[in-house]
């Protein structure tokens, strides 16, 4: 018997006009926004599937227009609360290349560990609910998860100021240098994210396994056509990671060595999570090793004014490619700044791997591919 349903994902899907709710569990990064997937099922089979987004529009980008750089930088950490730091990045780099502006050494390295550091706060934010049993009951790698994110969202708040919307980026450089003691306390933290325990209550559980393999599955091809980046096209075996393909900041520097997949199921962008933490652990402790002294801004004009002209800037976020398209006829506001977020594009692919998903496995589904709404609705 075929049948279109629309289910709701988020904490405000319940007003959105739709036939169920899809609960992912407490905490889940993706229940703070609300998205509508309209699908249409054989008996308990998805067979089509289209993803209604656009309910937690804000107008972000003509926000950004009467806003001069320096302002725009508190907007840039908004659209993915769990990218604000590599967001806040992306569009200094953007202004940055612009002006021709050289940034002290050690700012570009703090903020290649800063971004290190909120790659591992996002990951472990999506992880944390998955380590629950089906009934929803904590385990041991939920408490390990949950620890681990506390710890780093910790270090991240001292060295900012903010424990969200951290706005330590500036124009040239940094606000601030980071707080006296601050390195020993970064490597505390990242001896406390205990990456072992997380896995067996995830990607080394049999259960978990079994549950997880072979649904939801994202081809390569699908995730060139489509645009996915980040952990879920690495899951699909896309080996593309701009740390190594186009560095900024202290990349070039740095060893990175992209974490793939090769099933390109709800199991392999688990283990591409998990394993992205392990090697953001590996990258922190390098930059804590390999910080230079010395300012970490420079001295900026009243007025931050870009040369009449465009650039676009991109960085690899937690979720995907982050990028921004920055035009300018010479004033201190921008005339156009185009967001290229890693959800809107991401999103799509729920398209092209939900159909042949049972109804009882969206969950699972949905939880292993990663968004933030208001990445999509920008």
């Amino acid at each position: 018997m075929s049948r279109q349903e629309t289910i709701g994902v988020g904490a405000g899907a319940a007003y959105l006009g739709v036939d169920r709710v899809i609960d992912l569990g407490p905490l889940h990064p993706a229940a703070h926004g609300a998205y509508r997937l309209r699908l249409r099922l054989e008996d308990t089979v998805v067979t089509e599937a289209e993803p209604l987004v656009g309910h937690l529009h804000r107008g972000a980008e003509k926000l950004f227009e009467v806003r001069d750089y320096r302002q725009a930088l508190a907007l840039a950490n908004r659209h993915d609360w769990l990218a604000a730091f590599c967001n806040e990045v992306t569009l200094a780099l953007a202004v940055e290349r612009m002006t021709g502006m050289d940034v002290p050494p050690r700012a570009l390295w703090l903020r290649s560990l800063l971004c290190e550091l909120n790659r591992m706060l996002a990951h472990l934010a999506f992880l944390a609910p998955l380590t629950r049993t089906p009934d929803g009951s904590s385990t041991a790698g939920t408490t390990a998860a949950q620890q681990g994110m506390h710890a780093v969202q910790s270090v991240m708040e001292e060295a900012t100021g903010g424990r969200i919307h951290f706005m330590a980026t500036r124009i040239g450089g940094l606000r601030e240098d980071v707080p006296a003691g601050w390195t020993a306390n970064v490597a505390a933290a990242l001896s406390t994210v205990d990456l072992g325990v997380i896995r067996q209550s995830t990607v080394d559980d049999p259960g978990f396994r079994a549950r997880y393999t072979g649904i939801g599955v994202l081809s390569g091809d699908d995730v060139l056509e489509l645009g996915v980046t980040g952990p879920a096209a690495r899951a699909s075996g896309v080996d593309i990671d701009l740390r190594r393909d186009d560095p900024t900041c202290a990349y070039g520097e740095l060893t990175v060595e992209p974490v793939l997949g090769t099933t390109g199921d709800a199991l392999a962008r688990v283990e591409c999570m998990a394993g992205e933490i392990a090697q953001s652990v590996r990258l922190a402790r390098e930059c804590l090793d390999r910080l230079p002294g010395g300012p970490v801004n420079v001295r900026l004009p009243k007025a931050v004014k870009a040369p009449e002209g465009s650039v676009y800037t991109w960085l690899e976020a937690p979720l995907g490619v982050s990028g921004v398209y920055l035009a300018s006829r010479g004033e201190k506001t921008p005339w156009r700044l185009k967001l290229r977020t890693p959800s809107f594009n991401n999103v799509q692919a729920l398209a092209s791997l939900l159909p042949g998903t049972r109804v009882a496995d969206l969950p699972a589904v949905l939880g292993s591919f990663a968004l933030v709404v208001g990445d999509i609705d920008k």
